[in-house]
């Protein structure tokens, strides 16, 4: 059991347990929980290269959460079982010049399973240590993956509801017909008239309505949140990157100690932070490329030092992507520069649109890919090496291309594989031949099976003609309405 206390991105003052800070899910004043300190892992790399995976969650996981031993293991053993498409849960596979983690092997094809597999586990533990007897409801806003995670993860779970909110025209087929044809009578689900920064930040002015949230409690209700603003789901993140090191070992790609890199497709930023916590942990990394498409906020961010919001907001065929405001680089911020910094561009950003700072970690930088180069990656890589990649890690290979161009880095690279090709089916074959952009996306899922040689996965079979459960569609500036409205 870690004695790891959490605090206030914006205010060190608020102090929380990992149970209270999992349960809470953001802080009183709207900032993010983050470890005081960051914990250094105890046991050796050599150590650590004979666990499974689970048991190499548990050593990782044990150093963040004040859950005792069985509690946590049960946690893990609940989450990483045979959900998943592999015993591996994440394999490595080598491709070409790169390693692929594939994190999409649990059921809703992406690598939001990764974390919220477990997310619900310690949602009920945490509320058992707190003697919390409240209805949790889970309040979530997706641009297209964390959403299908998150009701698969919660759905039927007692004692707790979720909502889901995603934007209504910038997700894939495959992704909405994932989250509105969702089983659970404690499950809703809302497409908004918006994009996913405007359901982000409704969201997270939910958590911060004190008078809404005390009117909800006396019903019995207490909010939590299953985006990456809580660190609940966020630390089950650092796993995958000391396992994706270790299988690299293991494959001989490099030897013990030698640093790695990873480029890692990025929108709300927590997936490439969870990288760098682990880095900090003790795990050797040489670089993080943090890879954009269109809406390139965070390119400019690394490149300039100020992110700036005000601009153009890009539909792309990279959807989880599609995102403006990256709210877990404010937790970067929190330990590069220290709270008040914090709390000063955090106001700036909700008051002009953009903060500039000077960016002390030398280890992540930006690179992007525009929609003909994610395009011209699927197809290039294909003809060379027979792999289909969908179009969020088709970003990410595109900017790891630029960037060893760039740096003349020769150190292994992972990319992070973020979905399945098969949740962006269209856009993918469209990719490999332009014949195919008047076919039908569910049609489709036939042809690439044939052209990727890998069976289209059993939780998306036939998904195409399973019955419309959730019809709810909403203004983005109704949000906190239709919340009140479904819970009271």
């Amino acid at each position: 059991m870690a004695n790891l206390t959490y605090i206030g991105t914006r205010d060190q003052s608020i102090r929380a347990t990992a149970s209270q800070a999992i349960l809470r899910g953001i802080c009183p004043d709207g900032g993010l929980y983050i470890p005081e300190v960051i914990p250094a892992m105890g046991k050796s790399l050599e150590e650590l290269s004979k666990l499974s995976y689970q048991e190499l969650a548990y050593e990782v996981l044990s150093l963040f959460l004040d859950f005792t031993e069985d509690e946590l293991k049960a946690c893990i053993n609940g989450a990483y079982d045979e959900k998943f498409d592999t015993k591996e849960i994440a394999p490595v596979v080598q491709k070409g010049d790169a390693f692929f983690l594939e994190l999409f092997h649990g059921r809703t094809l992406a690598f939001k399973d990764m974390a919220l597999s477990i997310l619900p586990y310690f949602m009920k533990t945490a509320a058992k240590r707190e003697g919390i007897d409240k209805e949790i409801v889970i309040l979530t806003a997706t641009s297209g993956d964390t959403g299908k995670a998150a009701l698969e993860g919660f759905s039927g779970v007692e004692g707790t509801k979720i909502i889901v909110f995603f934007p209504e025209d910038g997700v894939s087929p495959v992704q909405k017909l994932q989250m509105t044809t969702q089983e659970g009578e404690n499950t809703c689900v809302v497409g908004i008239l918006g994009n996913f920064d405007d359901a982000q930040s409704a969201v997270k002015s939910i958590f911060t309505d004190k008078a809404l949230g005390e009117e909800l409690e006396e019903k019995g209700y207490l909010f939590s949140s299953a985006n990456s603003i809580n660190i609940g789901r966020l630390v089950p993140q650092i796993v995958y990157y000391f396992h994706a090191y270790l299988e690299g070992v293991k494959q001989g790609a490099l030897n013990m100690g030698e640093e790695i890199n990873f480029t890692v497709p990025t929108g709300n930023f927590g997936d490439i932070l969870a990288g760098w916590y682990a880095m900090k942990m003790g795990l050797p990394v040489g670089h993080f490329v943090c890879a954009s498409n269109d809406n390139k906020v965070l390119y400019d961010f690394f490149r300039t030092g100020t992110y700036d919001r005000n601009r153009e907001f890009h539909v792309t065929v990279s959807p989880s992507m599609d995102i403006l405001i990256s709210s877990n680089l404010e937790r970067l911020l929190s330990h590069m520069a220290g709270q008040n910094t914090t709390k000063e561009d955090m106001a700036r950003l909700s008051k002009d649109g953009k903060y500039s700072v000077t960016i002390t970690e030398k280890k992540i930088s930006g690179e992007f890919a525009t929609e003909n180069e994610t395009y011209g990656a699927i197809k290039g890589f294909y003809e060379e090496t027979g792999y289909v990649m969908d179009t969020h890690t088709a970003v990410a290979y595109a900017a790891y291309q630029k960037y060893k161009v760039a740096s003349n880095d020769t150190r292994p690279m992972v990319i992070v594989s973020t979905a399945s090709p098969y949740k962006f089916t269209k856009d993918v074959m469209m990719a490999l031949d332009e014949k195919y952009a008047k076919d039908d996306p569910f049609a489709l899922m036939h042809v690439l099976e044939k052209t990727s040689g890998v069976s289209i996965p059993e939780p998306i079979q036939g998904i195409e003609h399973r019955p419309i459960l959730h019809k709810n569609v909403c203004e983005r500036d109704k949000i906190k309405e239709f919340v009140k409205g479904y819970l009271l």
